[in-house]
C-alpha cells in the first residue's frame, strides 16, 4: 500500500482547492494519505468527510530544529513511502526531517523562473538531490527546473493543476451600474495582487491606444493594486473616468463573470494563472501575455488572444478586436471553457499524481 504524508499550508479553500481535491482523489484510489497542516485550515472538515487523516501542525518559523523534529517523528512512526511537499517552507523542512529515511520526496513548483544552478539556496529546496520528483505546474516550469539540474533531469515532470467547471458554477452577474459602469459598457477585468510581475502598468497604459469615447471600462481588483504609480497613469489616461479600482474582493469571481474580457498582463513568473482559469470557467474571453508560464492556457485565435509582454498597444488592439466583434468574443469565451474542461481537468491531475506515487513506491 502507498502511504503518503502531505505537508502544506491549506489556508484559503478557493486557492488550494485543486490540491485538496487531488488529495481526496488519491485517497479514493487507495492511497493511505495524511495531511499535516494547521488545524484551522478551511479544508479540514472536507478532508475528514472524505476519510483523509490530518495532523494539526505546520512549521511557523523559517528554520526550527524543534519543528523539524515533529515532522521527523511522524515520518518514523508513520512509515510513509511518500512525502509530498507543496510549498517552499515544507520543502526545506521535509528535506532535513527525512534525512536517512527511506521515504521518497515529491516537491511542487508553480512559478516558471527564479531557480538557478549557481544559487546555493536552490539546493536547500528544488535542486536538492534528496528530492525524487518535482511536480511542475506547466511545461515552462519543468524546463526551468530541468535546465538547472546537473543529473536526473527527468525528475521534473509536468502535472497541470486541474479544475472542474462545477467549482465556479456559483458565480453570479453583478449590477455594474452600482460601480458607475453603464449597462452598455464593454468591460475589461483584471484580478491580481500588486506585484511588479503582474504588469498592471501596461494594462492601464493600453487605454491610451484605444479610440476616444468608446464605452470601454476597466475593472481592477486586488490587494494594493491602487498604487501611486497606477493612479498617476490613470490620471493621464483619456479613459481615466472609465478605470475602476475596486480593491480586494471576496466576490471577484462575480465581477469576472460580469465582464466581457479578462486581461492577464503579466511580464514573467506565471504558471497556470488562477484568475485566468476562473475567467475560462465562467465564460469570459481571455487575453494573455506570451510568457512561458502561460503557454497552453489559451489557444491563439481559437480560445482567446495572446499578446507580447510589455506591449500596451497590443493589449489595446486585442481589446478593440473583441469590442468590434462580439460574436468572436463569445466564441473565444465558449472555446476557453471547453479548453479548460479538456486540458485542465482535475481527474487527469489525480491520475498522473497517482502514477508518480506508484512508481516511487515500488
Amino acid at each position: 500500500m502507498i502511504k503518503a504524508l502531505v505537508i502544506s499550508y491549506f489556508g484559503d479553500t478557493k486557492v488550494t482547492k485543486p490540491e485538496v481535491e487531488t488529495i481526496v482523489g488519491l485517497k479514493k484510489l487507495g492511497v493511505d494519505i495524511t495531511v499535516m497542516t494547521l488545524g484551522e485550515a478551511e479544508s479540514i472538515p472536507y478532508l475528514h468527510k472524505n476519510g483523509v487523516k490530518t495532523i494539526d501542525f505546520y512549521p511557523v518559523k523559517k528554520y526550527s530544529f524543534a519543528e523539524m523534529k515533529i515532522i521527523r517523528k511522524e515520518l518514523k512512526t508513520g512509515k510513509y513511502n511518500i512525502l509530498h511537499l507543496y510549498n517552499n517552507r515544507s520543502i526545506r523542512y521535509g528535506i532535513v526531517a527525512s534525512f536517512g529515511l527511506k521515504v521518497k520526496l515529491i516537491a511542487y513548483r508553480g512559478l516558471a523562473g527564479n531557480i538557478h544552478w549557481y544559487d546555493p539556496s536552490a539546493y536547500l529546496k528544488f535542486l536538492n538531490p534528496r528530492i525524487s520528483k518535482i511536480i511542475c505546474a506547466s511545461e515552462a516550469t519543468t524546463k526551468v527546473i530541468s535546465d538547472n539540474l546537473f543529473w536526473k533531469k527527468d525528475k521534473a515532470i509536468t502535472v497541470i493543476k486541474g479544475h472542474l467547471l462545477s467549482w465556479y458554477s456559483h458565480a453570479k452577474n453583478v449590477d455594474l451600474t452600482k460601480y458607475n459602469i453603464p449597462k452598455n459598457a464593454f468591460v475589461v477585468v483584471n484580478v491580481a495582487n500588486a506585484r511588479k510581475m503582474k504588469g498592471i502598468e501596461y494594462l492601464l497604459n493600453s487605454s491610451n491606444y484605444l479610440p476616444e469615447n468608446l464605452p470601454i471600462h476597466y475593472i481592477l481588483i486586488g490587494r494594493g493594486i491602487e498604487t501611486e504609480e497606477h493612479i498617476e497613469i490613470v490620471k493621464k489616461s483619456k479613459y481615466k473616468n472609465n478605470i475602476h479600482f475596486l480593491g480586494f474582493r471576496k466576490d471577484a469571481l462575480n465581477f469576472i463573470k460580469s465582464s466581457n474580457v479578462f486581461v492577464l498582463s503579466s511580464i514573467n513568473g506565471e504558471a497556470v494563472n488562477k484568475a485566468v482559469i476562473e475567467a475560462m470557467a465562467v465564460g469570459t474571453a481571455p487575453i494573455i501575455t506570451d510568457i512561458p508560464g502561460n503557454k497552453g492556457m489559451v489557444k491563439a485565435d481559437k480560445s482567446g488572444i495572446i499578446v507580447p509582454i510589455k506591449n500596451p498597444k497590443a493589449i489595446a488592439d486585442a481589446i478593440l478586436k473583441l469590442y468590434n466583434n462580439r460574436d468572436l468574443c463569445k466564441l473565444y469565451a465558449k472555446n476557453s471553457k471547453i479548453n479548460l474542461e479538456n486540458n485542465f481537468n482535475i481527474k487527469s491531475t489525480i491520475e498522473k499524481t497517482f502514477q508518480i506515487y506508484s512508481k516511487l513506491s515500488k
